[in-house]
């Protein structure tokens, strides 16, 4: 039995295109949130929640639908089109609202000696918070107006106080300026808060058919190493919009303020090609056929209505899984959405680059992760991946500014590795337990359960951020070890043998 790779990568492009968004978003938006509207990192780590608290009723919803609808082009697609189509005019929609904030504090967004000169200047008397100091102090009374604005000619000479003294002083005096253009005309951020809500539910309405499409064409002892390729796909969209990302300069510290309407034109772009190739090339109904005749060769299992029971055993197995998803998505999920946060004001670094490195990583190590893992098993490569990405979490805790550039990519290597090593493994071993005909249902599960994390994580690591910047690390290390532990009581879900039969239709080219 082998896998059709090409049929894998065709519809592998739904995923490519929501990673592709989810990268944009989890970078862009908290930077959007803090620098421009000026919430503080538990309230925008609370804004970061409202599209898990969406998900964890919607991923659900519309994976049990899409098990039961009947679409001539196949249970799936018609789903990923319309959300697809619904999201890109919404992410067009927010930079509109995004360059309408970026005009009200234009008179400071760029990186000059002028903008200095008025940011110092302004009334009333602004107040700066030092990033690791909870003490506010008015700005005149922090810096000198001439050491102030001559900030902007280290930029040139002396790189590393550059980014300190930019970071200490001009980044929370713009976005004291920023607080109080908000509150003097508060219209774009009702508008993006609106449109921000549109966009979250049309994402959430596809995202569990899109998955499911994968063992729904895939046979069971197949599912990893599909997984791995879906996976692959995911991080490619990922990794392409963090390039984006390096080309516009969305990381520079002193692009905070900057517009990112063609970044967005870019992303949504790319998510209009990727669906375009997986409509077109996609035969779902054909494919799913020739799955579930495989699984009925396999092992007996009949694609039909109704629900498998599941053995007290399986579902002990399965709570455990769930429980496992919680914890490393409470631990990473922290890291993902303040990470570009983190970066500027405490390593000092462009958080594209290292995402990238971590995206490179993991996007080297998918296919042979996959192919392990259809050898050693599920679980143990689980617990492999956990302890290499609590052990990078926990070495990253230690780094600052300055510290050696080489061992942050050393660090973020390892994580992307331990990451793709989890998520290629983990979802296939919740639809093992699943019958064909409900994929979709717990499809549903799987996201409830890192929805449910990733809507709680953002606002609990935010609580401690805005208490000291530095707790981001130890507090994702402490949940991704826990992970371990319940990882360990597991006992079905896991991959079996590849049978030994002579089917090699499905892995033919197409």
């Amino acid at each position: 039995m082998k896998l059709n790779y090409k049929r894998t990568l065709l519809v592998g492009f739904a995923f490519f295109l929501i990673c592709a968004f989810w990268q944009a978003y989890d970078t862009l938006v908290p930077k959007i949130l803090t620098d421009k509207f000026v919430l503080s990192q538990s309230v925008s780590g609370a804004v970061m929640a409202i599209d898990n608290l969406l998900a964890v009723f919607l991923l659900p919803w519309f994976g049990a639908i899409s098990d039961r609808s009947g679409f001539k082009s196949g249970k799936r697609k018609p789903f990923v089109l319309v959300g697809t189509l619904i999201a890109c005019v919404a992410v067009l929609a927010l930079s509109f609202a995004d360059n309408a904030q970026l005009k009200n504090i234009s008179a400071v967004s760029d990186d000059s000696r002028s903008a200095l000169e008025v940011l110092y200047d302004a009334e009333p008397s602004l107040k700066i918070k030092n990033s690791d100091s909870a003490e506010e102090l008015p700005l005149k009374q922090a810096i000198g107006r001439e050491a102030f604005v001559s900030i902007f000619d280290l930029k040139d000479t002396d790189s590393e106080k550059y980014n300190q003294m930019y970071t200490d002083y001009v980044m929370p005096a713009r976005q004291a300026y920023a607080a109080n253009s908000t509150r003097g005309n508060p219209v774009p951020f009702v508008c993006f808060g609106g449109i921000l809500m549109i966009l979250l539910v049309s994402m959430g309405t596809f995202r569990s058919p899109a998955v499911a499409l994968m063992p729904d064409v895939t046979a069971k002892p197949l599912r990893s190493k599909a997984n791995a390729v879906i996976n692959l796909m995911g991080a490619v969209g990922g990794i392409l919009v963090l390039v984006l990302g390096i080309l516009f300069g969305t990381g520079k510290i002193e692009n905070s303020l900057m517009s990112y309407g063609g970044f967005f034109v870019a992303v949504v772009g790319i998510m209009l090609a990727a669906l375009l190739v997986f409509m077109l090339f996609v035969k779902e109904p054909e494919w799913s056929a020739e799955a579930a005749a495989l699984n009925l060769k396999s092992d007996g299992e009949v694609t039909g209505n109704g629900d498998r029971k599941l053995t007290k055993g399986e579902k002990i197995s399965l709570v455990l899984i769930l429980a496992s998803v919680v914890l490393w998505f409470m631990g990473y999920n922290a890291v993902i959405s303040k990470y570009s946060v983190y970066a500027g004001n405490v390593l000092g670094l462009d958080y594209n680059l290292t995402l990238t490195v971590a995206q490179g990583a993991a996007i080297i190590s998918y296919i042979p992760i996959g192919m392990i893992a259809s050898k050693v098993g599920r679980k143990k490569s689980i617990i492999a991946g956990v302890v290499m990405l609590g052990t990078a979490f926990t070495v990253a805790s230690f780094m600052r500014s300055g510290s050696s550039l080489w061992m942050m990519n050393a660090i973020f290597v390892i994580a992307g590795i331990g990451w793709a090593t989890i998520s290629v493994n983990s979802y296939p071993m919740v639809v093992e337990l699943s019958k064909g005909s409900n994929v979709g249902k717990y499809t549903g599960y799987y996201y409830t359960a890192s929805m449910a994390a990733q809507m709680i994580t953002p606002v609990l690591s935010g609580f401690f951020l805005d208490i000291k910047l530095t707790t981001l690390f130890p507090y994702a290390a402490i949940f991704t070890f826990l992970a371990f532990v319940t990882m360990l009581f597991v006992k079905h879900g896991d991959n079996k043998p590849e049978a030994k039969m002579n089917i090699e239709a499905f892995g033919a080219e197409d």
